[in-house]
C-alpha cells in the first residue's frame, strides 16, 4: 500500500498522499485497493480529528491508468488481466462497489477531509477529489469528468455528490462533452471551495483549525450534513448498471482505440 498511498498522523489530522508521481498518481489496481484501505483504516483511527488528502509530483491524479485502456482496446470489456471481469452492480462495501469505495469510503468518513488539488483531477481523479468535504485548488488545476472520452460514464460515486454541487445543466454539460475545465470555472460551478497558491499548506491549515474544535461536534456535523445530500443508493447502483451495459460494447471499444490511435472515433448507430 506505501507504494501508492501514505499516511501519516500528527496533533489528530491525517496527512494522507498519492505517492504514484511518475504516472501522475494514476489509477491502476493498487491504487484502487490502497485508497480503500486507506479509508478503511483512518475509519478506526482513534483520535482522527481532520485528514488532507493530496497527490505528490505534478498533479492530484490523472484518472485511470492509461495500461487498463490500452488492455480494453487490445481485448475489450474492463481492461482486467486474463479476461477477468467484475459484477459491478454487486454491493461489496455497503452502498458502494470496489471501485465506488476509492472515493465513497472518503466521503463516509466520520471526520472532515479536505482535497488539495493541483495540476489535474482528470476522470477517476476529479470523482477522488469529490470524496471530500472541501476542495482547495490550485490556480492553474485542470479538471474533466472525462469518462465519456472512453466511452464511459462516471461510476466512482461521483453521480451523486455532483448532485448537490453543479447545477444539473451544467453536471450534464460536463458530462456529455467530458471537456476540461479551469480552477476559475470550478469555483463557479461550486466544485472548488478555493483557489489558492498552495493548496496544500491552505488545507492542512485549515485542518488543523477543524482539529481544535470539539470532536464531538464536528462528527456530529458531518452526519447531519452527509444526510442533506440526495440518497446515494439508487445513484451508486445506477452508475454500476449503466458502466456495466456500456464495458465492452463495440462502440466504448471503438472511443478507446480511437483515443490510443489518436484518430477520430467511427461510432456506429445504437
Amino acid at each position: 500500500m506505501e507504494d501508492r498511498v501514505s499516511v501519516s498522523m500528527s496533533d489528530g489530522v491525517a496527512d494522507v498522499r498519492l505517492v504514484r508521481a511518475d504516472k501522475m498518481n494514476a489509477l491502476d489496481a493498487a491504487m484502487f485497493e490502497a485508497l480503500v484501505a486507506t479509508s478503511e483504516r483512518l475509519s478506526r483511527e482513534k483520535g482522527l480529528r481532520a485528514v488532507v488528502l493530496s497527490g505528490e509530483g505534478r498533479a492530484f491524479c490523472a484518472g485511470l491508468d492509461m495500461g487498463r485502456f490500452a488492455a480494453m482496446k487490445e481485448h475489450g470489456g474492463e481492461g482486467l488481466g486474463g479476461g477477468q471481469k467484475r459484477d459491478l452492480a454487486a454491493r461489496t462495501h455497503g452502498l458502494a462497489n470496489h471501485s465506488q469505495q476509492a472515493v465513497w469510503g472518503f466521503r463516509q468518513l466520520p471526520v472532515p477531509v479536505i482535497a488539495a488539488v493541483h495540476g489535474v483531477a482528470l476522470g477517476g481523479g476529479f470523482q477522488l477529489a469529490l470524496g471530500a468535504d472541501m476542495r482547495f485548488l490550485a490556480p492553474d488545476t485542470r479538471m474533466s469528468i472525462m469518462e465519456i472520452k472512453w466511452g464511459l460514464v462516471p461510476d466512482m460515486a461521483g453521480t451523486p455528490i455532483l448532485a448537490s454541487l453543479v447545477r444539473d445543466d451544467i453536471l450534464r454539460e460536463l458530462t456529455y462533452t467530458g471537456r476540461m475545465f479551469s480552477a476559475q470555472e470550478a469555483l463557479s460551478y461550486g466544485l472548488a471551495t478555493r483557489i489558492v497558491d498552495d493548496p496544500y499548506a491552505a488545507a492542512m491549515e485549515v485542518a488543523r483549525e477543524i482539529a481544535g474544535k470539539s470532536p464531538d461536534a464536528i462528527r456530529a456535523a458531518k452526519r447531519m450534513l452527509n444526510n442533506l445530500s440526495v440518497d446515494p443508493g439508487p445513484a451508486l447502483l445506477a452508475e454500476s448498471v449503466e458502466q456495466a451495459a456500456l464495458m465492452g460494447q463495440p462502440n466504448q471499444t471503438e472511443a478507446v482505440r480511437a483515443n490510443i490511435e489518436k484518430r477520430a472515433p467511427k461510432f456506429a448507430d445504437s
